[in-house]
């Protein structure tokens, strides 16, 4: 799977900017997707632990330098990312996960993947 665009981080929950912070690290490092998918994965060993360290374990078992990593986790750009997403579940009044929208117009939460699918399909075909 190639990330065309950017996720956004919803730092909800206790470990999740240090977290959203080794996805970061790990796209610096090429590692993005792999470190992505196999924390992601692993999800319910770290969750709402502040030290993450499942989480850790997990990215470098995917190939994350963790030296490295942790070099660059307070890194402007890395901090810059997660404000800039800050911002934007301020503005669009985010308040969970999953969260979808399209063109700034949020879905209800009955069936997101069917409304994300139907408005995603007239939007490209209004496009055409």
């Amino acid at each position: 799977m190639l990330w065309n665009e950017r996720l956004r981080y919803a730092l909800f929950h206790r470990g999740s900017e240090e977290a959203a912070r080794i996805f970061e690290a790990a796209r610096k490092q090429g590692l993005y997707e792999p470190v992505l998918q196999a924390v992601l994965e692993a999800q319910p060993r770290w969750h709402d632990d502040p030290q993450i360290q499942a989480a850790w374990e997990t990215a470098e078992a995917a190939g994350l330098g963790v030296e490295k990593a942790r070099e660059v986790l307070n890194a402007p750009e890395i901090t810059a990312t997660l404000e800039l997403d800050e911002a934007d579940i301020q503005a669009f009044e985010v308040k969970g996960t999953p969260t979808f929208s399209v063109k700034g117009e949020p879905l209800p939460r009955l069936n997101p993947q069917q409304q994300l699918y139907d408005l995603v399909r007239s939007e490209v075909a209004a496009t055409r």
